[in-house]
């Protein structure tokens, strides 16, 4: 197979037209504010550290003033099942509309790279045109601004990806570590291909939702769809009052950032972005009509209106998982704790009889401000500790001694406390029995 058979290396070129409209305005605003919040989210201090930063070399992840550890990946692995099961939810009744609002491959393609693209080198009509004819001057340095500003751009976006893993001041100022400006530098390469070339044939063959998300839906979904009933036959002037409602001036194919034509019928490559609504919106307006593509449902049959078994599993687990969560987090403690027994021997006999064992106590503060925790120990035993104090975020190694006159037995269980947090361990005392 040569290269050229790939998808992605031989397709028609899609050269969106410029749309305008309710849902285009609704897009443009939700897509400036995501880029907005996740470029500034890493810059934004809570309690000494970033809102947001997964440190791996510690295997820890700092969240809006709270520190998690390993300790936590159930608290995790929940907050992951509620997004999964929103996103199905979601699929379920509006389709793939995560797709034309939300995912950042549509977000940042649709905000930054076709704008751009349209102010260096011209409107739908004068970029086809160019690129039909060979290389000229013109094109040349067209396209190498263009491709310029794109790499900046996607060495900017990788930048900003990767201070959710290494500290933003840190990295943007040069004082990052070699492998984080290696891993960058081959995220920037990635994502220069995808906006400067790939783009659409990213949804269309390698998103994994694009593959699951047609068992998501349903004949009850919500999709972009188009009334064949009132369109056709289309008609080609305005006033063949005999024909459809569509004049086929095809300008919903012109928006479509997919290359699909809605009048074709719902496709899986259709993200539900609405830009053909709005398209055939602001044509058929200067008729006097309504447009002929709308968010609905394939079927809209009156006996089907009651609630989904599906969009009522989604919801029924979504309340378990939330509720779950709630409770992980109310038993979540502000101080973490663990006991290891120090290397060496097991036990040693004091001078004064008693027998004492030595531990070693590693303790995290999880909350967002510098803690003093008290260490105690149940039962008749001596504790020796030194004091301790942790900062936000941060884990401290405290030799622990207990010591105990009581040595009935070789093995005896120990308790530990650390504030409210109870370890288990072991006393030895080199007992007979």
């Amino acid at each position: 197979m040569a290269w050229s058979d790939l998808p992605g290396f031989q397709r028609e070129w899609v050269y969106p037209l410029k749309s305008s409209g309710r849902y285009t305005r609704i897009r443009q605003t939700l897509g400036n504010g995501l880029i907005a919040f996740l470029a500034a989210l890493p810059w934004i201090p809570i309690g000494g550290k970033p809102a947001v930063l997964m440190d791996l070399g510690t295997r820890r992840l700092y969240a809006f003033g709270e520190t998690f550890t390993p300790r936590d990946s159930a608290l995790l692995v929940v907050i992951f099942l509620i997004m999964a099961f929103s996103l199905f939810l979601v699929t379920a009744l509006w389709g793939r509309i995560w797709c034309g609002y939300a995912c950042p491959q549509t977000v940042f393609l649709e905000s930054w790279i076709r704008p751009l693209e349209e102010w260096i080198e011209g409107s739908r009509g004068v970029r086809i045109r160019r690129d039909n004819r060979g290389w000229t001057l013109d094109k040349a340095w067209r396209k190498g601004l263009k491709w310029t500003l794109f790499a900046l751009l996607s060495i900017g976006l990788s930048l900003t990806l990767t201070s959710y893993f290494v500290p933003a001041l840190e990295l943007w100022s040069g004082d990052g570590p070699a492998g984080a400006y290696g891993v960058m530098f081959a995220l920037a390469g990635g994502v220069f291909f995808d906006l400067a070339y790939f783009r659409e044939q990213f949804c269309n063959f390698l998103c994994p939702y694009a593959r699951f998300q047609g068992a998501l839906t349903d004949e009850r979904s919500q999709v972009v769809e188009y009334e064949v009933q009132i369109g056709e036959p289309r008609r080609e002037k305005p006033r063949a009052a005999t024909e459809g409602a569509c004049i086929d001036c095809k300008k919903c194919v012109a928006v479509c950032p997919q290359g699909v034509d809605i009048r074709d019928g719902y496709q899986l490559n259709c993200i539900n972005c609405g830009s053909c609504a709005d398209a055939c919106e602001g044509v058929l307006a200067k008729l006097g009509q309504g447009s002929l593509i709308t968010y609905t449902s394939p079927d809209t049959r009156a006996d089907q209106k009651g609630p989904r078994p599906r969009t009522i599993v989604y919801s029924a687990l979504l309340v378990v998982l939330s509720v779950t969560l709630v409770v992980l987090l109310a038993q979540r403690q502000p101080v973490d704790a663990s006991v290891a027994r120090a290397p060496g021997t097991l036990f040693t006999v004091d001078a004064d009889g008693a027998v004492r064992n030595t531990f070693l106590l590693m303790v995290t503060n999880n909350g967002s401000a510098s803690v003093t925790p008290t260490i105690t120990v149940d039962g008749s035993y001596e504790l020796i500790v030194p004091p301790i104090s942790i900062p936000a975020g941060e884990s401290r190694m405290v030799p622990v001694v207990v010591r105990t006159d009581d040595v009935e037995s070789r093995t005896q269980d120990l308790r530990l406390y650390v504030d409210d947090l109870e370890i288990k361990t072991t006393f030895k005392t080199g007992a007979e029995s």
